[in-house]
């Protein structure tokens, strides 16, 4: 007895259609922004500010989306952030870095088909309800001659200086000379902020064991540079003790490293960002950069800051010390006692702990920043993983290319199971 085979009748379009479904689907993902700028030291301010308010979080629940990142430069330079008291306006800090969100996503391309006469654009400020009547929209203009972006508002302009994160049709970030400031910011009744006027290097002589640290930072003159950073994002310190410099095995070729290297080192212990104890246990990005890295280059002078037994551990790839005490703490400046002086490998080797006789990249306190150039190979991903995207949307069509193939495949299966279904009269 012919055993007989039920085989399911499927048409064309409809076999069509799954092989379509199952190569088209591409997943949204929410959006980090800590972990996408963790890896642009000249973006730190900017990035802590946007930890600190509810932007980053605001993000988060979003997709198609372009920032103007403001580097670190134009924000201490900036009155509106340094300057600004949350009483004197009615638009607050958050709103001021919500006006830096486009709700539409912009690649470099995209810009540069605006019309010279602008484009309006509705900022992520528009969606507060606090943003009177269309202020919460900016006007984005492209010169074809000079091929100038530049993004207007009521009571500022910004130019675009690069493109820093690429993730197509998701989000684009991109550098600006300025920040944005809202119409209804009245800069004239912002307050100056009074100083914390923090006498660092007294602070350490009255923490009773920090008094080596203290006459290093005199004999330097870089307890000056740090007080002048007291402003705009603040500074954690991170002091070696007493004890730690006796227990120092390299301290004679500590001794013997230029003023300029042992400069580098001080400015190895100090995160320009204020972090209290308990920012510090949940810092989002382990790997910090330093007031080092800012002279030296991205990627430089690097410290790795993670939580072990209820122990903050600090590793230069050098050594391994952990916070033992918190000496001052009162926002924007923050001392720690570590219990091991942090030495940077760009000047120390692991094994000898010797120092590497190579010319020293830092530049001095006085020079002019350096120029941004920010385009990290494995920078991460939208949701914290790495990848290899760089700024320029063409670096990019590796990932687009592999999709799109995908999908040419699965419509060429699609075609070639239609001429069967023809050919054999199904």
């Amino acid at each position: 007895m012919a055993a007989t085979i039920f085989i399911p009748h499927f048409t064309p379009l409809t076999l069509l259609y799954f092989l379509l479904l199952s190569t088209s689907y591409i997943p949204i993902l929410a959006i980090n922004i800590t972990h996408l700028l963790s890896s642009y030291p000249e973006l730190s301010e900017f990035t802590n500010l946007l930890s600190t308010t509810t932007v980053a979080a605001d993000l988060a629940e979003r997709s198609s989306v372009t920032l103007f990142a403001v580097p670190n430069t134009f924000i201490r330079n900036s009155d509106v952030m340094n300057n600004h008291s949350p009483s004197s306006s009615s638009i607050s800090l958050g709103d001021v870095l919500r006006y830096h969100v486009l709700l539409e996503y912009y690649s470099w391309p995209d810009l540069r088909l605006i019309p010279p006469a602008g484009k309006l654009v509705t900022t992520l400020y528009q969606t507060t309800g606090r943003a009177p009547s269309n202020s919460g929209s900016v006007n984005i203009t492209h010169d074809p001659i000079s091929n100038a972006i530049t993004i207007h508002s009521p009571n500022s302009n910004a130019t675009v200086i690069n493109s820093v994160k690429t993730v197509p049709y998701n989000i684009s970030i991109f550098t600006v000379d300025s920040v944005l400031v809202p119409n209804g910011f009245n800069l004239m009744a912002s307050e100056t902020r009074p100083t914390l006027g923090l006498n660092i290097t007294q602070t350490l002589i009255d923490g009773h064991d920090f008094n080596i640290a203290a006459s290093m930072l005199m004999a330097s003159r870089v307890e000056d540079e740090f007080e002048d950073d007291e402003r705009g994002a603040g500074i954690t310190l991170f002091m070696p003790t007493d004890q730690a410099f006796s227990d120092l095995n390299s301290s004679k070729i500590f001794q013997s490293l230029p003023a300029e290297k042992k400069t580098d080192v001080l400015r190895f212990h100090v995160l320009h960002s204020y972090y209290p104890l308990g920012s510090l246990q949940s810092i989002v990005n382990p790997v910090q950069p330093t007031l080092a890295t800012e002279q030296n280059g991205a990627g430089s002078f690097t410290l790795n800051i993670s939580r072990g037994n209820g122990d903050v551990s600090i590793d230069t790839g050098i050594v391994q010390a952990s916070v033992t005490r918190t000496v001052f703490d009162q926002n924007p400046v923050v001392i720690f006692g570590v219990s091991k002086v942090l030495l940077p490998k760009e000047y120390f080797q692991k094994n000898s702990i010797e120092v590497i006789n190579k010319p020293s990249s830092g530049a001095p306190a006085s020079a002019d920043p350096p120029e941004i150039s920010i385009s990290p190979v494995n920078s991460p991903d939208i949701d914290g993983s790495t990848n290899h995207l760089s700024s320029p949307p063409r670096f990019g069509e590796k990932e687009s290319s592999a999709a799109n193939t995908k999908s040419t495949i699965g419509i060429f299966l699609g075609l070639c199971c239609i001429g069967f279904y023809v050919a054999t009269g199904y």
